[in-house]
């Protein structure tokens, strides 16, 4: 009998066309859709010489797992519950690594760097693997969040972090607070927390907007069924906890893009984002090309987004090279 994900799977499959392996890349338009096709561009890999699934990573998790998808690329935090999910379903998953070819191609053409993800990282590893990753990081509505609220904001989520029950919250340290701030302007008071804690802080310093204190706040996370939105809801629930006066709420949102999109129109006070789309939101840049955000500023590292890529033993795909 066939699955609601296989007949899913073979729809996506008429309406993609292409040929050669069946490969999930993400939805259109999204962070994980772009960065897939970059990956498969430093292969050499046409859209002719694969089968395009555009689809979220739980959903092609569970085309992997009915073998109607031969590799799935995702944008995932370590370790990702969806593999350790798929591994306890099928018993034979394999993670692909970036060739150094690849990697320089990724460090050259996007804000993605070279990661390594640790061989005890998931059981079925026998070895490290080699990718890139981005940073997810929080930002700031300058015309909302004053001077001592960044500090407070900054200072709460690494030395609080220990409250966070979320897997994602081990990355909340203080030796991690900089990992994606660079090219992004940063908040006052975040750069006075850091600088306080012996941190050498270079960025470019962005200017308030905010006159008075703003203490009913909302923050923009992700999806549901994804890591933004749980992890984000924690760190509202420790924010409102340790800062006097604050009622901070998050929301559910289509991440980073949204997310950014809402801060530079005024409906939002906070945003969790990749810091590659922040990047080009701050810049003018790719989906940001025609209204830049000008009052978007950094707070502070959340957790790695590492591009993942997995298959199954069953495959005999060892490498991207096997697909061209």
């Amino acid at each position: 009998m066939l699955t609601l994900t296989s007949i899913l799977c073979l729809f996506l499959l008429i309406a993609c066309g292409g040929g050669g392996a069946n490969i999930a890349i993400g939805p259109p338009a999204s962070e994980t859709n772009a960065v897939s096709k970059l990956i498969l561009d430093a292969y050499g890999i046409e859209d002719s010489d694969y089968s395009a699934y555009q689809e979220g990573f739980g959903d092609a998790a569970d085309g992997v797992q009915d073998g109607n998808i031969d590799v799935s690329i995702g944008i995932l935090g370590l370790p990702a519950g969806n593999i350790e999910s798929l591994q306890a379903s099928v018993g034979d998953v394999k993670m692909i690594g970036l060739s150094d070819d690849a990697i320089a191609y990724m460090e050259e053409n996007s804000g993605y760097m070279r990661y390594t993800i640790p061989q005890d990282t998931y059981d079925f590893m026998d070895e490290d693997i080699e990718t890139v990753t981005a940073f997810a990081v929080l930002v700031a509505n300058t015309d909302s969040i004053g001077e001592e609220l960044g500090y407070e904001l900054a200072k709460s989520m690494v030395e609080n972090a220990n409250e966070n029950t979320h897997a994602q919250s081990v990355h909340m340290t203080l030796e991690n607070a900089l990992q994606g701030a660079e090219g992004l302007p940063i908040h006052p008071g975040a750069k006075r927390y850091y600088e306080e804690q012996g941190l050498a802080v270079d960025n470019e310093v962005a200017v308030l907007g905010a006159t008075e204190r703003k203490n009913d706040l909302i923050l923009g996370t992700g999806s549901q069924g994804g890591t933004y939105y749980p992890l984000g809801g924690e760190i509202a629930t420790i924010w409102n906890k340790n800062i006097e006066g604050l009622n901070v709420t998050n929301t559910e949102t289509g991440a980073s893009i949204e997310n950014l999109a809402s801060i530079r129109d005024g409906n939002m006070d906070l945003g969790m984002t990749v810091h590659v789309p922040a990047l080009d939101a701050v810049h003018g840049e790719g989906d940001f090309a025609e209204n830049e955000v000008t009052n978007a500023a950094f707070i502070g590292h959340i957790y790695p987004e590492v591009v993942q890529i997995v298959t199954r033993e069953n495959t005999d795909i060892t490498s991207l090279d096997d697909l061209e």
